[in-house]
């Protein structure tokens, strides 16, 4: 949902009813006052058969049939994170300040729905209380950054708001020694550098709101190191780092030089169905330290079935 609109279709049983009651009893997470603002913005709007789009207003009365989109951000609904003591967490890094898990593909970072189980903020919910009192928002506890579902490696969580200010001001400022492993496929017509750096501007993607794109207006200009690693088979092991992180950046980032990351069908690569996942790992996580948080570096190696692919 992050960055991607939501449609609500007007049923029979729905018909008559407001349209700001009728999407805060439809839109997990939606309050009422959140649900003016997105009037009031013109982000409600009904789209009609011939495809266009007019904006709605808070009083105007669902018609059956009728298919609302709107759109908005998960940090604007009021989700909360439930405890979840059956998910087990890989922790790498624990200290009375923090907590470093490593993050397997296929679970997501944070819940997208209230009551959601199975999720990463869950299990640390569940084994660290107190991180309920912390963090950008109740459905996301802790959290100093998020990862991609099918991303695995490294996350960090704070376990006191003291901490986490610290960490995410830290990643703010670029401060942060962020680093991941990605194998990319490159194309014919493309040829990696042996190390780079890659500028380009990214923003919603307008015709699939699941992308981000290279835009150039608006948008924001964000940067990529790399470093290649290993060459196998047509497929390039390669050491990322980027100072400030945007949404799907490195995914966006080498699609756009032609060379995807294996397995992210959703920016261009060839389909692995056998694989499950896309080839990005965080594999290291490093702050320079103060008087009151030690410094600290923690590393992941690839996972095995990433591994494999190099074979």
């Amino acid at each position: 949902m992050e960055g991607q609109p939501v449609r609500v279709e007007v049923t029979a049983d729905l018909e008559g009813q407001r349209l700001d009651k009728l999407l805060v009893s439809q839109i997990d997470g939606l309050g009422r006052a959140v649900a003016r603002k997105l009037f009031a913005s013109g982000r409600v709007q009904l789209l009609t058969q011939d495809g266009r789009r007019a904006r709605c207003r808070k009083g105007d009365v669902a018609a059956a049939g009728s298919v609302i989109e709107v759109s908005l951000q998960l940090s604007e609904l009021d989700l909360v994170a439930c405890p979840d003591v059956s998910l087990a967490l890989d922790v790498v890094r624990e200290t009375k300040d923090l907590v470093i898990v490593s993050k397997p593909a296929g679970v997501a970072s944070a819940p997208l729905r209230s009551g959601e189980l199975g999720c990463i903020a869950n299990g640390l919910l569940a084994r660290y209380p107190e991180m309920a009192s912390v963090g950008y928002s109740t459905r996301e506890p802790g959290l100093c950054h998020r990862l991609d579902t099918n991303t695995s490696g490294l996350l960090m969580a704070a376990r006191n708001q003291e901490c986490f200010e610290k960490l995410t001001g830290a990643i703010r400022a670029g401060e942060l020694d962020k680093r991941y492993l990605a194998i990319c496929e490159p194309t014919a017509t493309s040829e990696l550098a042996p190390s780079a750096t890659i500028e380009l501007r990214l923003g919603p993607d307008p015709s699939n709101g699941r992308r981000v794109a290279v835009v150039r207006r608006r948008g924001r200009m964000v940067q990529t190191s790399y470093r290649i690693i290993r060459r196998k088979r047509g497929l390039v092991l390669v050491d990322v780092s980027m100072a400030q992180g945007y949404r799907h950046q490195i995914r966006a980032h080498f699609a756009a030089i032609g060379a995807p990351l294996v397995g992210d069908v959703l920016y261009g690569a060839t389909p692995r169905p056998e694989l499950g996942r896309h080839a990005l790992h965080a594999s290291r996580i490093g702050w320079r330290g103060d008087a009151q948080l030690a410094r600290f570096t923690t590393q992941s190696s690839l996972p095995k079935e990433l591994e494999a692919l190099l074979r």
